[in-house]
């Protein structure tokens, strides 16, 4: 039989499910198939798009966001539809989206952090940093939350970008900050901080951390802040120097590092420690709160398949601090339904085509991208090839597959389903009147915007700019 999806007689109809970049790069590349006529329609859980670009990506790091002017483009395509403020799994399910799509992606990100794993973890101040990053960024889950910023000293676990960021915010001058859309209620907090001194913790050496430079280099370009690291770390093992011939990454941050060694006066007002061969062991608590880490001193040794482990010395100190923020890896959270790989906290796949576990079998129609296909690793641009390649997948099955029922095709029946529903639904046109609304209190305060961190407030935004739906 000859194969008709995908045609202007019978275009294909794809849900998604999330709105971040690989949700938007997977919409683009569905657009940009040749002789393929689809239309797409994008669910999310708050009434703002963007997922991790709004929600994740550092304050002072605006110029990374103008990402977003690349999903608007793709927003505007008139087979493109947004429909923010719908929980997947709560307010709408699967049995409910299958009769209506040919196909569904799942581009939902990697919600939940890993622990460390050891003692006192649980103690009150110590936290995953994802919610302290959704705290100064206006994550609506996490806007309400209170972080004690009367210690002076903080130990950050870990050796990624987001540990970076985190470091870099608590010794940022909140005056700086405050010509950034940092959330209003973190920079008020971050205003009354006595925070001096922060720890960054990495379990292996400076060779094997995964931050990039520029995200290194910023700290010495911060005001009044001394950058500390231990002679020791830069003393590398022949496995690591090994490494640097071959990763560029890698050389460029020895280089930095080393020059941060050149600076031996540490007379500026707040400091930030490199402690890399470093694992926390246990976490202790004065009254219920965190009042110090136990650290060990590790060494590297190659593994039988050529991979460097840290291993413990049993040379141990305590780093006396009040606040702990874990980074040490992300995973995705299971949705009502769907396949879920508990070990790898993933949505088990191949080349992007979901799979029942056990068995092994495709799920028909189900497709997935981003950190929920691949785990939580690259950059927002990563994500770009991650969706093409999933989008490819998904063109290449279309001629096994049957589609959709005639009856169901119309693409108002999942509007009358929400509507049925009672659900306050959010379209693109009126996310873009909370985004004006946000920049133009910016404006105001010279800011890129001020952001709206309560849902409810958003709605209300939106309801009194917007034009009623018909």
């Amino acid at each position: 039989m000859e194969q008709t999806l995908g045609t202007a007689a019978r275009p294909l109809r794809v849900a998604i499910i999330g709105a971040g970049p690989a949700a938007f790069y997977a919409v683009d590349a569905l657009f940009k198939q040749p002789n393929l006529l689809c239309q797409v329609d994008m669910f999310n859980r708050f009434p703002t798009p963007y997922g991790l670009v709004r929600e994740g990506v550092a304050p002072d790091h605006e110029s990374i966001k103008t990402v977003t002017r690349v999903y608007d483009k793709t927003a505007t395509n008139p087979n493109f539809r947004y429909f923010g403020n719908v929980t997947f799994g709560k307010d709408v399910h699967l049995d409910e989206l299958l009769p209506l799509y040919d196909q569904i992606i799942y581009a939902v990100g990697a919600q939940s952090d890993r622990r460390m794993g050891i003692p006192g973890e649980d103690l009150a101040g110590s936290y995953p940093a994802t919610i302290f990053v959704g705290w100064y960024n206006g994550h609506p889950d996490y806007r309400d939350l209170t972080f004690d910023l009367s210690c002076e000293r903080v130990a950050v676990v870990g050796n990624g970008n987001v540990a970076m960021d985190v470091a870099r915010i608590l010794v940022t001058d909140p005056e700086a900050l405050a010509a950034t859309d940092i959330a209003d209620h973190a920079l008020q907090a971050l205003r009354q901080s006595k925070v001096k001194e922060v720890y960054l913790l990495g379990r292996r050496g400076p060779v094997q951390a995964s931050f990039t430079n520029p995200e290194l280099k910023e700290f010495g370009e911060l005001e009044g802040v001394d950058v500390v690291v231990d002679p020791r770390d830069l003393e590398l093992d022949p496995a690591s120097e090994e490494a640097l011939l071959t990763d560029k990454n890698a050389t460029r941050n020895v280089t930095t590092l080393r020059r941060y060694l050149e600076n031996t006066e540490y007379t500026r007002p707040r400091k930030v420690f490199f402690k890399f061969l470093t694992s926390p062991v246990e976490v202790f608590g004065k009254d219920g709160r965190v009042s110090g880490l136990k650290v060990e001193r590790n060494r590297l040794e190659v593994q039988n398949d050529g991979t460097l482990r840290a291993k413990g010395t049993g040379q141990t100190e305590v780093l006396d601090v009040g606040l702990i923020f874990r980074s040490v890896g992300y995973r995705g959270v299971a949705l009502n339904g769907v396949p879920f790989d508990e070990k790898t906290g993933t949505i088990p796949n191949v080349a992007g085509r979901v799979i029942n576990l056990a068995t092994g079998e495709q799920q028909a129609g189900q497709y997935v991208v981003g950190w929920a296909k691949r785990g939580p690793s690259g950059i927002i641009g990563t994500n770009k090839p991650d969706s093409l390649s999933t989008v490819q997948s998904m063109v290449a099955d279309l001629a096994e597959m049957p589609g959709i029922a005639d009856s169901k095709r119309d693409r108002a029946l999942i509007e009358q389903l929400l509507k049925d529903k009672g659900l306050d639904y959010v379209t693109f046109p009126d996310w873009q009147v909370l985004n004006e609304h946000e920049i133009g209190l910016g404006k105001a305060q010279n800011r890129p915007r001020v952001k709206c961190t309560r849902v409810d407030e958003m709605l209300e935004i939106i309801r009194q700019r917007a034009t009623p739906q018909s």
